[in-house]
């Protein structure tokens, strides 16, 4: 898989990028990740990406020219090509965006490439999502400084779900929020079988599988239910 990203801030990126499962995936050929500066599409001496918006208010918007180029820059014509379209996303981080759910990084992951838009200020010129027509996504209903965190977050939520990525292929599967019944995953335990006077619950202990699996499944049921209530009741 390929994954674009389109920021003023590429610098961010490289240490996240260098280290742990994402440089390895990279060095086996299983993730190609890119940086764009969209810096480098701006005109003018002074490389201005940026200006007031029309009407006032406060802060600066990204202009659609450098944006708009950059992408472009990216895409080939097969990308643009209706054919294409199923297997190339354009993602735009922005808080007005839809949530990010798993079932959208699992979608994202079935896609040959990704281009995501980090956005900066007070946001993207409207013209810019009119012209490329961009999938809309918010990483949580706050604000950050830029889409720079979000992209991160998206990277390495959807590089888990890439085959040969993880060392255990089970890993992804039994993650929380995957499968078919979106359960949250219960508590885990590994060694010491006592701790501070905690101990290990003793069906994990029995070796007994379906006992096991059965209490696993109930310990998720539990988890989300707990999860489900409190953001109703936040």
């Amino acid at each position: 898989m390929r994954i674009d990203v389109v920021t003023l801030f590429p610098e961010m990126f490289q240490s996240f990028l260098d280290g742990s499962l994402l440089g390895t995936a990279q060095k086996a050929g299983l993730l190609d990740i890119r940086l764009s500066n969209i810096r480098d599409f701006a005109v003018g001496t002074h490389r201005q990406v940026d200006d007031r918006p029309y009407g006032g208010g406060p802060g600066m918007l990204l202009m659609p020219g450098p944006v708009v180029e950059c992408v472009e820059s990216l895409l080939t014509k097969k990308d643009c090509s209706e054919t294409a379209v199923p297997s190339t996303s354009i993602a735009m981080l922005t808080p007005s965006g839809q949530p990010l759910t798993q079932q959208i990084l699992e979608e994202f992951a079935t896609r040959r490439r990704i281009i995501l838009l980090c956005g900066r200020y007070e946001g993207f010129d409207q013209r810019i999502c009119d012209t490329l027509k961009p999938e809309l996504i918010s990483v949580g209903n706050y604000v950050l400084s830029g889409g720079e965190v979000a992209a991160m977050v998206i990277i390495d939520a959807v590089a888990r779900l890439i085959p040969g990525v993880l060392g255990d292929s089970l890993s992804a599967v039994d993650d929380s929020f995957s499968g078919t019944d979106r359960l949250i995953e219960g508590p885990q335990y590994t060694r010491p079988r006592e701790f501070r006077g905690l101990q290990v619950p003793e069906v994990l202990l029995s070796g007994d599988h379906q006992r096991i699996a059965d209490w696993r499944k109930m310990q998720a049921v539990t988890a989300t239910q707990k999860q489900t209530y409190y953001c109703q009741d936040n």
